[in-house]
Formats: C-alpha cells, sequence, structure tokens
C-alpha cells in the first residue's frame, strides 16, 4: 500500500516562503508521477504542480508559475514544493498525490484521475 506524507505547511506573512515535502512509502515497480493540489474552503480541489518519475518534466499552475517550484529527491522518496512570494490567496490544505505515469499523465495531469494515491494534506496560511 502506498502511503504519502505531507509536512512543511504553516502560517507565513504576505511575501515569505515555505517549502513543502511529501514523503512516499510502499511504491514499487512502475515509475511514479508525483503532484501538488490545493484546496481553500469553499473551493474545488485545485492543480498546483506535477513531476515526473525522473524529474525532467514538470508542470505548474498558471496561478503558481514562476513562483513555485517542484523538485524531487528518488534516493529520499521525497517530493518537493518550494514555495517563493506567497500571497493570501496560495492559502489552502495542499495535497500531495501520485499514480503511475502512464502516458494517460501527460495529458491529464491537471486532474485528479492519474493520481492513485493521496496524502492527508498539510495547511498553509498566508496572513499578516
Amino acid at each position: 500500500q502506498v502511503e504519502l506524507v505531507e509536512s512543511g505547511g504553516g502560517l507565513v506573512q504576505p511575501g515569505g516562503s515555505l517549502r513543502l515535502s511529501c514523503a512516499a512509502s510502499g511504491r514499487t515497480g512502475s515509475k511514479y508521477a508525483t503532484a501538488w493540489f490545493r484546496q481553500a474552503p469553499g473551493t474545488e480541489r485545485e492543480f498546483v504542480s506535477a513531476i515526473t518519475e525522473s524529474g525532467s518534466t514538470k508542470y505548474y499552475g498558471d496561478s503558481v508559475k514562476g513562483r513555485f517550484t517542484i523538485s524531487r529527491d528518488n534516493a529520499e522518496n521525497t517530493v518537493y514544493l518550494q514555495m517563493n512570494s506567497l500571497k493570501f490567496e496560495d492559502s489552502a490544505v495542499y495535497y500531495c498525490a501520485t499514480g503511475r505515469q502512464t502516458p494517460d499523465f501527460y495529458t491529464h495531469y491537471r486532474q485528479r484521475g492519474p493520481y492513485e494515491y493521496w496524502g492527508q494534506g498539510t495547511q498553509v496560511t498566508v496572513s499578516s
């Protein structure tokens, strides 16, 4: 059974930075792509960023491009989300998700479908 554990959330002032971590365990065999989504109260879950197994391909949502950076350390089975220049509207619960890196991932990475496994989420609050 694949398990994902997010960490690194917290309270930060506007313009500040946070780094989220997603530690995975239980994955075997196939290559896995990993993504970050977020959800604020009363809104739908929003795609933030995704990365392939090798780390060679990365995707970002329009609202975070140029501010957030996704990376991974496969030796540590961990994916990171470096968040800079944080804004009030970045406040949300951030979820890590992973799934087998099939051809479907490359066309549907913004959607929940490619991701079989989800973490419990970590809260990010941007406030002055």
